[in-house]
């Protein structure tokens, strides 16, 4: 299995992104919010461990935002570098999955450049920035401007995780934050507040690619319509639903890639 840690240039600066595999189709994951705290910079070997059995098939790239983002950065222009990136590594056409802020991503990926997406995957993400969402980011706005990082992370996973995983894990929360903690929040910020001016709720009806919308029936974090609002929005999109779980759905759910691969072999 062939790892490699990158970055590529966009504009006046750069983007970094890890990859494995070596198969012949593309799969390309965005992450969520988390990239305005750490990028996804020489993680190539950690991040490979769930798609061990895309491999073969694919070879997947995880992308972090670029390093120099402008004060009033937004989702669609997030976009539009997205596949920048895309192209200056020569990946014309790929199979895309976004999770969270990096859903919103997709979807703006899917409505401006659809010849770049083959089949888009839609997780744990809304199709605008709905009270839910805005009151989880702002609150995390106000804790980071504080530097009460501890409580960030401790509220994060309040509004991320299962009760059950919280059962388990709540107490190592002090000492994530620890290991976490920015240097400064200011990436942070602009992913943040690029959120809070989403809405792309009158252009999805334009996407055309088969869709997946990936979903839990308590996801605290974008609410408990927004998969239903998706759904109604992307025509002859599909819906998968984890019941009891939320926003960590990707995490607590044993068959989530493996579920991710059926769909994308159909």
């Amino acid at each position: 299995m062939s790892n490699r840690n990158g970055k590529v240039n966009v504009g006046d600066t750069d983007m970094y992104y890890v990859s494995f595999g070596s198969g012949p189709k593309t799969l390309v994951v965005l992450p969520g919010l988390s990239d305005g705290l750490a990028t996804v910079k020489g993680k190539a070997l950690i991040l490979s461990s769930p798609y061990k059995k895309y491999l073969t098939e694919y070879t997947v790239y995880m992308f972090s935002r670029k390093n120099k983002m402008p004060e009033g950065y937004s989702i669609r222009d997030m976009a539009a570098d997205q596949v920048i990136a895309m192209k200056a590594l020569g990946i014309g056409r790929a199979d895309v999955m976004g999770v969270s802020q990096g859903g919103m991503i997709a979807q703006y990926i899917a409505i401006d450049h659809p010849e770049v997406v083959a089949r888009l995957i839609l997780t744990v993400t809304a199709p605008y920035a709905n009270d839910t969402a805005k009151s989880c980011v702002v609150s995390w706005i106000e804790m980071a401007k504080r530097g009460d990082h501890k409580s960030f992370m401790t509220d994060t996973a309040m509004k991320t995780y299962s009760d059950e995983y919280l059962a388990k894990n709540l107490k190592m929360m002090p000492l994530v934050a620890k290991f976490t903690k920015p240097k400064d929040y200011g990436r942070f910020f602009i992913n943040a507040n690029a959120i809070l001016g989403f809405d792309a709720r009158d252009l999805l009806p334009g996407i055309k690619c088969p869709t997946l919308i990936i979903a839990g029936d308590c996801d605290k974090t974008v609410g408990l319509d927004a998969h239903k609002e998706l759904s109604g929005l992307i025509p002859g999109s599909e819906l998968l639903l984890y019941p009891g779980l939320g926003h960590g759905l990707y995490e607590e759910a044993d068959d989530f890639y493996d579920k991710v691969f059926d769909y994308l072999r159909k």
